[in-house]
């Protein structure tokens, strides 16, 4: 009698749930960052020209054509090309592409194609925010099942057909298929790591020398930059200093207009300039100006509070405060400076997200391991 095989039953809806790619965060980083240098330089570059139009008579191309073909040959990228250079070529174009097409949002939101429509600037801001919340839960993300493993080993398997596989990445994907077969949660998959391995082994001798694409070169110059110029007694007075810049500053606005509501001729300019510039339309304008005004004077002391905190060396409840205070400002605050202020707030923002990631960096480099002792 021939050998029994064991038929393992298949699930069609199981084996068809979504599986997230083995470098997805390294992908939308690259269309963060092409998003905002999209964006800021288009900005910019329209701002200084005088703001050029693209065609004659009656025809214009605006930059949201350009938006829509990047988006367009992006999209063909992946669907065509299988290589990891295509993958980040199409992150890249995405980000410019989306950065052309959302820049012109205040054309698509009013009748009379208003591209400096207020609210344009805060819906921009709302969209590339939104777009990094989900890169921080992608990142962040862990495999949980063994198909999902597979499925990153086999996406890294490309380094063997492009033999471009380096040591590490050889050894990364040995212990990743001994985890697929020391779980043996099913033959198949049990069967196909085992394969993989046995081709890995006897092909040994074609591993070459790591030389890390330009991302990893990027990542691998931070780190030995932090490691070198950001030890924890230098950081910590960027921290402070920058906690104290961006409190002092947030306190300006604040500040400028009590001192303005003070003088009743100055007060009644000023608001004329917010209604001529079509920032307040009505009472309930009104209202969210005050409301902006009151929330950035807040985020500005509680800011002064975080860095004081630090200063006398408390650091565990200054970086936490800092960490808060600047997520407050991040999500709430900001869209409100963005609508009265529009796009001059970017240089402001940009701080925000670089002070808010140095806090991040120094409670995991300095605090985390303290915090860990403390609950053991």
């Amino acid at each position: 009698m021939g050998k029994k095989v064991r038929l393992e039953k298949l699930n069609p809806f199981k084996d068809r749930t979504p599986v997230q790619r083995q470098h997805a965060s390294e992908y939308l980083l690259i269309t963060l960052i092409s998003f905002a240098t999209s964006v800021g330089g288009t900005r910019l570059f329209l701002e200084i020209t005088g703001y050029p139009k693209l065609g004659s008579g009656e025809i214009h191309i605006a930059h949201v054509l350009w938006g829509g073909l990047f988006l367009f040959i992006a999209s063909l990228l992946h669907l065509i090309l299988a290589n990891e250079w295509a993958l980040q070529l199409s992150a890249l174009l995405a980000g410019f592409g989306i950065g052309l097409f959302i820049d012109e949002v205040g054309k698509f939101i009013t009748q009379t194609n208003d591209y400096f429509y207020p609210a344009a600037a805060p819906i921009v801001y709302v969209i590339f925010l939104l777009t990094v919340l989900l890169f921080a839960q992608i990142r962040n993300s862990r495999k949980t099942s063994t198909r999902a493993e597979m499925y990153g080993i086999l996406e890294d398997f490309k380094e063997v057909l492009d033999h471009d596989l380096s040591t590490d990445e050889y050894n990364d994907l040995l212990t990743r298929l001994d985890i697929v077969i020391t779980k043996n949660e099913t033959t198949a998959l049990v069967e196909l790591a085992q394969s993989l391995k046995d081709s890995l082994e006897a092909n040994r001798s074609r591993v070459v020398p790591k030389d890390p694409m330009l991302f990893d070169r990027i990542r691998i110059w931070a780190l030995s930059v932090e490691k070198k110029w950001l030890d924890r007694k230098r950081l910590r007075h960027i921290l402070i200093i920058g906690l104290l810049a961006w409190g002092v500053w947030a306190l300006v606005s604040p500040i400028g207009f009590l001192l303005t509501s003070r003088n009743a001729s100055q007060l009644q300019v000023f608001l004329e300039q917010l209604i001529s510039n079509r920032l307040v339309r009505s009472a309930s304008g009104l209202n969210w100006f005050e409301a902006r005004v009151l929330l950035e004077g807040s985020v500005g002391v509680i800011s002064l509070v975080a860095a004081g905190l630090m200063i006398v060396k408390a650091e565990k409840k200054g970086v936490w405060t800092g960490i808060v205070d600047l997520l407050i400002t991040l999500t709430l605050v900001n869209p409100l400076v963005f609508y009265f202020d529009q796009f001059s707030s970017m240089i402001a923002a940009i701080f925000q997200f670089v002070l808010f990631i140095f806090l991040l960096r120094y409670r995991s480099r300095f605090l985390a391991k303290t915090e860990s002792k403390m609950k053991d």
